[in-house]
């Protein structure tokens, strides 16, 4: 049986207190692979929780710097990332959207993600989007999908990350896009899909561990 990836995205919510109550709140033991992404802010109280609590969890920064160590005022750079967390999530859809993020742009985050040793998940809106070389994981997000409550179909999710596969040459493909407890199973059962990337129903940690329940053990 495959191991599922699963990553919570919190995007642009919760404080310290807030995580902390979360981690508090969570209680599950599972097979999985779980990762949470979350903001900059909270990757050092939470990184301390955890090694506390001993929770089986993973943490990721939600956006990397394209830049080294140096004068960029308000970025944070990988090596920075790599002291707190192991993962990255680049390219989003919301921050190719609101940020106007390009190809290039997104590239050159993912040599800053390598040389510093971060695994990085690459989101991508369908099968013809840019990989670069150096990806450790895929995250296919339809853009209609973000956040609306409407997710793909699970042949169609299959279908796509079937072609991103051949095309990339990368094993571990995800999908994104309004997961639920109620519709994780009917994604990860499919054979091609090797987890979920869920936002909103990461910011609960009961639902957040349904889901992860249900996704291990499809009824």
């Amino acid at each position: 049986m495959k191991k599922l990836l699963i990553a919570g995205n919190w995007k642009s919510n919760k404080t310290a207190g807030e995580a902390i109550e979360w981690l508090g709140n969570f209680k599950l033991e599972t097979q999985a692979q779980v990762i949470l992404f979350i903001p900059f802010t909270l990757l050092f109280p939470l990184k301390q929780e955890i090694l506390r609590l001993q929770i089986p969890i993973q943490l990721g920064a939600q956006d990397i710097s394209p830049f080294p160590d140096g004068a960029y005022t308000g970025e944070v750079s990988a090596r920075q990332i790599k002291e707190l967390a192991d993962w990255v999530i680049i390219g989003h859809s919301e921050r190719r959207k609101y940020f106007r993020e390009t190809d290039e742009v997104l590239a050159q985050k993912v040599g800053q993600a390598k040389s510093a040793g971060l695994h990085i998940v690459y989101c991508v809106p369908d099968q013809e989007t840019a990989i670069p070389p150096g990806v450790d994981a895929v995250a296919y997000e339809p853009v209609w999908a973000i956040g609306t409550g409407k997710s793909d179909t699970p042949d169609n999710a299959s279908q796509v990350t079937r072609m991103i596969k051949a095309k990339s040459n990368i094993s571990a493909v995800i999908y994104g896009g309004s997961v639920t407890p109620d519709n994780v199973a009917s994604f990860v059962s499919q054979e091609a899909i090797d987890g979920v990337l869920p936002g909103g129903a990461s910011l609960d940690p009961e639902k957040f561990a349904n889901l992860i329940l249900n996704a291990c053990n499809p009824r």
